[in-house]
This record gives C-alpha cells, structure tokens and sequence, in this order.
C-alpha cells in the first residue's frame, strides 16, 4: 500500500471513529441541560424567594450574583484539585458537587445559607461546563467541531426555554423548594449519564493563573473582554426582567417573557454552529450578533410601554443573539491559542460568568439606588454597543496582526464577510 493510501485510509478511519464517538456529546449536553435550568430558574423564581424569606429583591437577586461569581472563579480552582484525574471523574465530580449545591439550596433557610448554597452549585457548574465543551470538540473533527460546540451550548438554552418557565409553573403548585429538589434530580440523571462517556485525552481545565496569563496575548484579552461584556449585559438586564415587566409592560405574569426569550436561546444555538462551520468566519459572526442584541434590548422599553405581547419579538432576538454569541467567540479564541484549546475555552467560560456575576450585581445596584426597571434595557444595551466597538477595534486589529498573509483571505476580520 502507498504512502498516500495509507494517509487516506488513515484519516478516513479517524473521522469515522470520532463520527462514532460524537453520538456521545449529546450525555454532555444532558449536563449543561442541568446547569441552564438551574442558573436561569433562579432569576424567575425571585419574588417567591424574597418572600419566603422576608427579603428585597435586590438581595434575592444577589444568589444569582454568588453562583455566576463561584463558576466563574471557584470552577478553576476546584478543577485545578483534580487536574490529574481522568476526564470523566473531573466531570462526574463536578456534577455531583452541582448535585449537593441544589440539596443545599433546596433546605436553606436563610439568605446567609442561600447564598453558601447557590456558592456550592456555582462551583460545581464551573467545573463542569469547559471541560464538557473542550470534551465534546474532542470527540468529532474540526469541520464539525462548531456543531459539537452548539449542542454543548444547546442544552444550556435547551434548559433555559424548558426548565425555566416549567421551573416558575411548579412553583406555583410545589413552592420554589419543590422546584430545586427537581432540579437535584436533574443533576442526578445527568450524573448517571456521564458513567457511558468513553475515555479520552482531554487536557483538563487549567488554573486561574494560567487563565490569567493567557490574557497576556492583545487578541485573546479582547475577544475575552467582549465575552465578559455581553455577560454583564444579558444576565444583569435577564436577572431583573421579573421587575422590567412590571415597571413598564405593568405585569407580573412573565413566565411568557421567560418562554420568548429561552425559545430565541433555542433558535440562536442550534444555528449558529451551522453558521459558523459554513461561513468559517467567525468574526463577522460576532459582530452581526452584537448588533442583534443591541437592537433586541433598546426596543424592549418602547414594545412593552405599547402593549405587553409586542414585547415578544425584541426577547426572541436578544436571546438568540445572546445564546449564540458564545460558539463564534470560543471558535476565536480556539484559533488564537490552538495549542492551548483548553485554556481557551476554559477563560472564555468563565469570563461569561464573571460577567455574569458582575451584571446581577450591577442590576441589583442600579435598582437598589432607585432607577426604575423600565430603563434597564438602555443600560445593557449600551455596554452591548461598548462589545461591539471593543470587538470591531480592539479584536480586529489584533488578529490582523497576527494573521498570516495567506490566512486573510480565508477569514478576515470583516462584518461584511
């Protein structure tokens, strides 16, 4: 046999082998499944949170702030505990840490143990997510790694449009304890799952401190700081669209809203991979999808002051912008440091939830100093514009410095291409 039919029938057995192993990323979807409900029910079960307790709603919200805030920093740390163990025992004890985190959260009785509660679960889902998205681009090849990707993503809104208003549903009828026993189940059913994942060579996620290193590259500092950005703006406005509603639509019904925008996040994540593995521009992805959001957020005001069902439409595309944000820009940063796939993914990840944790935070501020909730969307939408000239300055200068000559023809960092 020639060299070249060795090469060929090599090559054709290794896409055929990691075809096969793909029907596995579906199980780690089933996780991120889990962790969408959990992160987003919370927000809409606010108001019963803060009146079972006896406290404001700002400082309900801030058990959003401490899970985002504990995934984004708290993940690195407890990953960096098991960096020796196998791919599956780092994921099977992220889970289960997930697991206890919900039990917790399900008894507290108190906000000081909400808060230790919702710190557990937030851990146990950053330890978790990047390494099931580093995993699931392992297990298929590099022309459908942006699908692998999107599934991951998938089950996160999967679990948003889903978990959350069947969450609120539940509540009405089991209280908002019932509603995270359930969620307990959830993680124990996915847990379950895990034990089928075969074993693979997965790095595992890195430190902080090589996460923070990383930054030290102009292109990945920037396409990290939009990733951040866009965290602040979607969960700081998403946390608080219980009290939007009721400020300027003048309802308190919104597991409607919940509904439209989970759904946009469904529309949003199944596409983009297909996108982005078509186009192979990942960049020009980016930018079309920050202008989405902007758009979706500044017409939020006007649509829910005119008639509460308008506002509909404005939820769907900020949400399938929002969702489908995250595939182009770890693409990016995969392409920036392809050696260290890992620490990439891994930065990206938690700089979304730092973001996260920052735009609760910030909600619940800017609410607590007395801005009414109707105008929250001006707010995230003008950070949102603040990613984009980020993006379209910063990020695009970078790689071109960094693209070579024959490279740029094939992805230059263009919104028209």
């Amino acid at each position: 046999m020639s060299a070249t039919q060795t090469t060929t029938t090599t090559t054709t057995t290794t896409a055929k082998a990691h075809d096969g192993r793909g029907r596995f990323i579906p199980l780690l979807a089933l996780g991120t499944f889990a962790l969408g409900v959990d992160a987003y029910v919370m927000a809409g079960l606010l108001p019963r949170v803060s009146r079972d307790l006896d406290i404001s709603a700002s400082s309900a919200g801030q058990m959003v702030t401490v899970f985002t805030l504990c995934y984004a920093l708290g993940g690195p740390v407890f990953a960096t505990l098991l960096a020796k163990r196998s791919v599956k025992v780092l994921l099977g004890v992220a889970l289960g840490v997930f697991t206890i985190g919900n039990a917790l959260t399900a008894l507290a009785p108190t906000l000081p143990v909400l808060l230790i509660a919702r710190a557990v679960a937030g851990i146990g889902a950053g330890a978790y997510s990047p390494i099931a998205a580093a995993t699931a681009a392992g297990l298929t090849t590099p022309e459908r790694r942006g699908r692998a990707l999107a599934t991951v993503m998938g089950g996160l809104s999967i679990g948003t449009v889903i978990g959350v208003p069947a969450g609120m549903l539940l509540a009405s009828h089991i209280g908002w304890r019932g509603t995270l026993w359930l969620i307990t189940a959830l993680g124990l059913v996915a847990l379950i799952g895990i034990v089928r994942l075969p074993r693979i060579e997965v790095s595992p996620p890195p430190p902080l401190g090589r996460r923070v290193r990383a930054l030290a590259s102009g292109r990945v500092a920037g396409i990290v700081s939009v990733s951040l950005l866009g965290g602040i703006a979607s969960l700081g406005l998403y946390t608080y669209l219980a009290e939007f509603l009721l400020d300027a639509a003048h309802t308190d019904q919104t597991v409607w809203a919940l509904w439209a925008w989970g759904a946009g996040g469904i529309i949003g994540s199944l596409l983009i991979g297909r996108i982005v593995d078509r186009t192979k521009r990942p960049f020009a992805a980016v930018g079309w999808i920050l202008v989405l959001v902007v758009a979706g957020q500044f017409a939020l005001p006007a649509a829910a002051h005119a008639a509460a069902a308008l506002t509909v439409v404005p939820l769907v595309i900020w949400g399938a912008a929002a969702w489908a944000l995250q595939v182009p820009q770890q693409h990016q940063l995969i392409a920036a440091r392809p050696e260290q796939a890992t620490v990439a993914v891994s930065l990206n990840s938690s700089a979304v939830y730092l973001g996260s944790a920052i735009g609760s935070a910030l909600g619940g501020l800017v609410l607590g100093l007395g801005t009414a909730p109707a105008v929250l969307p001006y707010c995230t939408g003008a950070l949102t514009v603040l990613a984009l000239v980020l993006h379209l300055t910063v990020v695009r200068g970078a790689a071109r410095r960094a693209a070579a000559p024959q490279e740029r023809h094939s992805d230059t960092p263009d919104l028209g291409k």
